[in-house]
């Protein structure tokens, strides 16, 4: 028998797991959280991304990856249709895009409002959404169940701030790559 694992993930990151009592973890300020799943299938998984797109605003692009929302988004989408899933029966659930950083607060409501627009433009259903604020939030995503936990972190403040500020600085010294492909 399989034991259920936790996995932890940060920005620029997803995970998908099937048939599994997963536990995927992760802690947003700016950034957003898609967990998505197909119950029917029992496949699901969770995207963290921290800038909606690249500077070319291209959706899914040759220079995209997954620190974007436009890349993160059809990846972890792509994925569990590919592990059996099927669009239709998505559930979709979104969290984060807090104002954290003082010189970027625009950036969490711009995440927040790219998950909202990018689900009414592919017409997927939203089930669940805690989005914009001003505190961090710990994710605890069970795609199997379908569960999430919440906590608002109102102590944890400047060590997420030191860490998305660090990956922000990184993701702009280094260039993006890789590919998606696009559904109509």
């Amino acid at each position: 028998m399989r034991m259920t694992k936790t996995i932890r993930i940060g920005p620029g990151e997803h995970h998908v797991t099937e048939g599994h009592g997963d536990k995927i973890v992760t802690v947003l300020g700016s950034c957003v959280a898609a967990c998505i799943r197909d119950p029917r299938a029992g496949v699901g998984g969770m995207n963290h991304f921290m800038l909606p797109d690249g500077e070319a605003g291209a959706w899914g692009g040759a220079g995209a990856n997954m620190r974007y929302g436009t890349f993160a988004m059809e990846r972890l989408v792509n994925d569990i249709l590919r592990r059996g899933g099927v669009r239709k029966r998505m559930e979709i659930k979104v969290f984060g895009g807090a104002a954290m950083l003082r010189h970027g607060a625009a950036v969490g409501h711009r995440n927040a409002d790219f998950v909202e627009g990018y689900l009414k433009a592919e017409r997927m259903a939203l089930a669940a959404s805690h989005l914009r604020g001003r505190y961090a939030r710990r994710l605890e995503y069970e795609p199997l169940s379908g569960r999430v936990r919440m906590l608002e972190l109102k102590d944890d403040v400047p060590a997420l701030l030191r860490t998305e500020g660090d990956f922000l600085r990184t993701i702009r010294q280094q260039p993006a790559s890789g590919t998606a492909e696009l559904f109509d």
